[in-house]
């Protein structure tokens, strides 16, 4: 076991260990030790949009807190980097922002560093006077049916993990080889992986789309693609600035049952201003004649992609080998009730949908990470009130640990910045004591050391980058992602 810190007992009187200014950047923790009033200490667990929203908002409202970042993978930015479709680049125009909160002088990014594993929630405590979890949901629901587990069965998360160039998903090498996809699921990672199926290859070739992704996509079969979901059109989860692209995605046409959308007309009126402009779009897609020359662009279409309204799976079909998935079974549903809470109950009948290939797209979930921070398993969070955790001062969440895995990156802002200015309002009010300074990214250093774990500076990331961007342009790409942790922490080592 690793000899412990002196600064778990004393400390004020921590030395720091190994400090090299090129990559231990501006800890501030001498000024700390000097000060009348103790500088606050405040760590981050998350370099998502979550983490640095958080961050940038305690950094610009507070003139004196130090902000550091940790993050468990040697590069930053989490969903931006690897949840984000490599076809949305101007979403990915965030870490712009995220750039310059890194860079501020009150600012460390700690990369190659998992909390829970190389440094505990309750080390952390003892070095910082507030922590905020923000490490999002890195799990992925599962569907609890018969066959999940088949061969062709794939979580939404892992694929996109996969195309976008995660680490841990650069092995998952999916069968493509069937004519037909299904996606479990109706909201915008459902619609982003249907899109990265069916987008004609020279599009994808423009993008951040990691290489192996970008290889099979070009030997791929597919040619339709069924989003499947237990409720009607007026609770779809995607919004409309995805189903426009999809409707209008080259090569590609979009086939729908009209019954699906008859009567639907008569009520949009009623409904709030988001949704009523989505189901409009949808109305006007599936019941209106499209003009000539759009009839014309779908008559040329070789693939295609359609919505499933009122299904529910109850099994993966096995083929008669028993080897691998060839379809799935589908409950019919309806409704009980209306609009967002409207609840999908089976109506005893069934449906087989024959496919080879299966992405279960039912959400990411947030596992605990430690014992010591209250959890609801059920709902996947943090019990919190305004990013406060409950029964547990001085910790803090946000982002979809805090309220779930739902909304865009405009949500996040706004939530994390709501997390942010409750842990702003502790420091002004006393109810977060800083009557003793804390050491922070020095103590936490140290103690890294000890145990073999060299952190990834904001500035060795810009190294990864420097790379990671010049290999892109090579190739006519923005960048071209390095798949590997190892050879990252390669680099970075130079």
């Amino acid at each position: 076991m690793a000899p412990r810190c002196s600064w778990m007992w004393r400390l004020p009187r921590c030395p720091l260990l190994g400090r090299n200014l090129s990559t231990t950047r501006r800890l501030g923790a001498g000024r700390s030790l000097s000060s009348k009033s103790p500088t606050p200490q405040i760590c981050v667990v998350g370099s998502g949009p979550a983490g640095f929203y958080t961050a940038q908002h305690l950094l610009k409202h507070h003139s004196e807190a130090i902000v550091d970042i940790y993050e468990k993978l040697p590069v930053p930015f989490g969903l931006v980097r690897f949840g984000v479709a490599p076809d949305h680049p101007e979403v990915k125009n965030v870490i712009n922002t995220f750039t310059q909160t890194a860079r501020s002088e009150r600012c460390n990014f700690l990369g190659n560093v998992t909390v829970g594993r190389d440094v505990t929630v309750e080390e952390l405590q003892r070095a910082y006077h507030a922590i905020v979890l923000s490490y999002g949901a890195e799990d992925k629901k599962e569907l609890g049916i018969p066959g999940e587990k088949l061969p062709g069965v794939y979580s939404a998360r892992d694929f996109v993990g996969w195309y976008n160039g995660l680490p841990d998903n650069r092995y998952l090498s999916p069968d493509l080889s069937s004519e037909t996809a299904v996606i479990l699921g109706q909201g915008n990672v459902a619609l982003d992986i249907a899109r990265m199926l069916l987008s004609p290859l020279e599009l994808l070739e423009k993008t951040d789309v990691a290489q192996p992704a970008l290889e099979a996509l070009s030997q791929s079969r597919v040619k339709k693609v069924w989003l499947v979901g237990r409720r009607g059109p007026l609770q779809v989860a995607f919004t409309i600035k995805e189903l426009r692209e999809m409707i209008n995605l080259p090569g590609t046409r979009p086939i729908y049952d009209p019954s699906d959308f008859q009567g639907l007309g008569d009520i949009l009126k009623d409904l709030p201003r988001p949704r009523k402009r989505l189901t409009e779009l949808l109305v006007k897609s599936a019941l209106e004649e499209p003009g000539e020359k759009e009839a014309v662009r779908r008559a040329q279409c070789t693939r295609e992609w359609g919505l499933r309204f009122f299904r529910s799976p109850i099994a993966v079909l096995p083929s008669e080998d028993g080897k691998r998935a060839s379809g799935v079974r589908l409950s019919v549903t309806r409704l009980e009730g209306s609009g967002e809470s409207a609840v999908s109950v089976p109506t005893g009948e069934t449906e087989d949908m024959p496919c080879g290939l299966i992405f279960s797209s039912i959400g990411y979930r947030s596992v605990p990470i430690s014992p010591g921070v209250p959890f609801l398993p059920r709902q996947g969070i943090i019990p919190n009130s305004m990013g406060r955790v409950l029964g547990a001062p001085g910790l803090y969440c946000s982002g979809w640990v805090k309220r779930g895995p739902t909304g865009v990156i405009t949500t996040t802002m706004t939530d994390s910045f709501d997390t942010a200015q409750s842990l702003l309002e502790d420091l002004k009010s006393g109810a977060l004591n800083l009557s003793n300074s804390r050491p922070g990214a020095s103590a936490i250093r140290e103690l890294l050391l000890l145990r073999g774990v060299d952190p990834v500076s904001f500035s060795d990331w810009e190294k990864i980058d420097a790379v990671e961007t010049a290999q892109g342009l090579k190739v006519g790409k923005p960048r071209e992602k390095i798949l590997n942790t190892e050879e990252m922490l390669q680099l970075v080592s130079r």
